[in-house]
């Protein structure tokens, strides 16, 4: 496992970054859970992330019981607030209200006294920019959260929050986005943002839901367990690139992972890390064994022809509109 910084702040974290999205308290059992976090740490992973709604709040549990018995500063544990964790008009967003109470429960969810990183999951249009920022330093000078971040939030929103931060004595320090080789919208504007303003990108879906890993096959039923047939939510996400024209162009890789030795998956996670900006690539897992092979992307360094050659193959099927940050954020709470 390598290590780099979050942005330009002094915090290291493994660039292979373990999630629990759609998985933990949701789409496996609580010892398979346990199985792939501590696959997690053996492969040298210490950087892992969550939120308050993945699962309805089991996912955290999950991770928090995962993890206890390890050394907590050895640890980087990173979660986010945003989505409605109850039935309540206040139970989402990123009202004062809301924060504050979200991490109090997601400390008491994970076992811990404090996370290295607290992200606001969304932009939330329905409360004053200034209020969230200044809930959030409240947080870090409470001493609960060490650093804060955003989750798919625009250009523009990362600028604003990030001179916001400044001016309250705290460090905006990370982007949270949906990026892959097929995914490619931050690569226009958020990226060069980020760039400029010293924000590091901690990436979701490395691997487009499991897509880029070959196993769904033009014209053929998805494996039975898969992501794609998982009705709590993962075959909602991979359905826009359940395309026959996506699938062919992805089996068009297979070739470039066998000559490099690699599975489909880590060549995904590995072109993801090469990329400008990433500090961390989040990978997720069902089984340990896919936790092994993920980070066999570690260290790896792709020469310029065969991500020229991934670039060949993929660009016409890949996203690359910057606009379609903003089209999926919401316009109001959910």
């Amino acid at each position: 496992m390598e290590f780099r910084h979050l942005g330009r702040s002094g915090l290291m974290i493994s660039e292979i970054a373990y999630g629990n999205w759609l998985t933990h308290g949701s789409q496996v059992e609580e010892e398979a859970a346990f199985a792939c976090v501590h696959a997690a740490l053996d492969a040298g992973i210490t950087t892992f992330d969550t939120a308050d709604v993945y699962a309805g709040t089991r996912a955290e549990e999950v991770l928090g019981r995962a993890l206890q018995g390890q050394r907590r500063e050895g640890l980087e544990v990173f979660t986010k607030v945003y989505w409605p964790t109850g039935p309540g008009p206040n139970d989402r967003g990123l009202s004062r209200k809301h924060v504050m109470e979200s991490i109090h429960g997601s400390l008491r969810r994970l076992r811990t006294d404090y996370v290295d990183l607290y992200q606001a999951h969304r932009y939330d249009v329905e409360t004053p920019l200034e209020e969230t920022m200044q809930a959030f330093a409240d947080i870090v000078h409470q001493g609960k959260a060490h650093y804060i971040g955003v989750s798919e939030w625009t250009a523009e929103q990362i600028r604003e929050g990030h001179a916001l931060a400044q001016q309250l004595g705290i460090q905006l320090v990370s982007s949270q986005p949906q990026y892959s080789a097929l995914w490619r919208v931050i690569e226009g504007e958020v990226v060069p943002t980020c760039r400029e303003l010293g924000i590091g990108q901690i990436v979701w879906s490395p691997i487009a839901q499991g897509v880029l890993t070959g196993k769904y096959r033009p014209g053929a039923e998805p494996p039975a367990g898969s992501r794609a047939t998982d009705q709590n939510g993962g075959a909602g996400m991979i359905a826009r690139w359940m395309r026959d024209d996506v699938l062919e162009r992805v089996q068009e890789l297979r070739p470039v992972a066998d000559d490099l030795g690699m599975s489909m998956a880590a060549l995904a996670v590995a072109w993801v890390l090469q990329n400008d900006g990433v500090s961390a690539a989040i990978i997720g897992a069902s089984r340990p064994e896919q936790v092994h092979d993920n980070v066999k992307a570690a260290g790896v360094r792709l020469s310029p022809d065969v991500m020229a050659r991934i670039e060949e193959v993929l660009a016409p099927v890949a996203e690359t509109d910057p606009a379609r940050t903003a089209a999926g954020a919401p316009q109001q709470r959910p």
